[in-house]
């Protein structure tokens, strides 16, 4: 085996004078004539046994590769996860800055503001602006006073006896509101329950 190796790196360092001097034509007969020498290699006969251990040796391969296809695709969606869950923030935050600053505003005029109901115009202005926002990202109030009470939407702080009958079982009075984002409990909101 290693005679042969020898024997074809100096046909192959032949050739390559050979194509360095112009003699292509030696080449290709050098070629041909190598070719006559070499007996053709039959393939050895693998027993049932190194069968099996090369198709388990290829099975063995192929599963690594897939469970490092598997690995590289849960790490990239992770990252992808988090960059948008980074991105949704930072733009949410972006839209609220606006509302930050009439609120800055409103506290600089309430120093030395003289008209209370300027004032209170101006801060419900404010506060029409923040609602208005909170829907524009999905987020609404939970109906509660006057609605039968629902454990999946309020949560009873306290019973009230009713003083109607139609009032037993519906909130009486909402002390902290709830709200939503897209039909999800954000909040539940705290009532009072009428029994």
């Amino acid at each position: 085996m290693k005679k042969n190796k020898d024997n074809n790196e100096a046909a192959l360092d032949e050739q390559l004078d050979n194509v360095a001097a112009g003699d292509e034509d030696t080449v290709v007969e050098n070629e041909a004539a190598e070719a006559a020498e070499e007996p053709q290699e039959q393939e050895p006969q693998l027993s049932e046994e190194e069968k099996l251990a090369a198709e388990l040796a290829e099975q063995k391969r192929a599963y690594l590769l897939l469970m490092a296809d598997f690995d590289n695709y849960r790490k990239r969606t992770l990252r992808e996860r988090q960059d948008l869950l980074k991105t949704a923030t930072e733009r949410a935050m972006s839209e609220l800055l606006p509302v930050v600053d009439d609120v800055e505003r409103a506290l600089q005029a309430m120093e030395t503001a003289t008209d209370v109901d300027a004032l209170r115009e101006g801060v419900s202005l404010i506060h029409d602006k923040f609602v208005k926002y909170l829907a524009s990202q999905g987020v609404k109030p939970i109906a509660s006073t006057g609605e039968d009470f629902d454990p999946d939407y309020h949560e009873a702080i306290t019973m009230f006896p009713a003083t109607d009958e139609a009032q037993r079982g519906k909130v009486i009075d909402t002390t902290i509101k709830g709200y939503m984002i897209h039909d999800k409990v954000l909040r539940h909101a705290k009532v009072v329950v009428g029994q």
